[in-house]
């Protein structure tokens, strides 16, 4: 299923991570785990942010997505299902059928 993650990092630790230079081998082991289709970084809510839209498999995937963010970064996350354009014109076809 396609899923977008946000995730809001607690400023202070995101700080420190910058100084040691944990991010960015966070932020690439995120990319390489989850090889999303599209993967943005930027301000949001007053903080740092990233955000992915990736395939989720399954939701026991939730701990080893999560956890890294949560522990390395004091992150807030959302994770919730999506469409594309094609996924949403598949669905619309669907409901006119049922």
């Amino acid at each position: 299923m396609r899923v977008m993650l946000r995730a809001h990092m607690d400023t202070q630790i995101s700080n420190e991570a910058i100084k040691n230079g944990s991010l960015p081998k966070i932020m690439k082991s995120m990319t390489e785990r989850l090889k999303p289709e599209a993967a943005y970084f930027g301000p949001g809510e007053g903080g740092r942010c990233c955000t992915f839209v990736f395939d989720m498999q399954d939701s026991s995937q939730l701990p080893t997505i999560a956890e890294p963010l949560f522990e390395g970064l004091g992150a807030r996350i959302e994770i919730q299902p999506v469409m594309n354009g094609e996924d949403l014109q598949k669905g619309l076809a669907a409901l006119q059928k049922g």
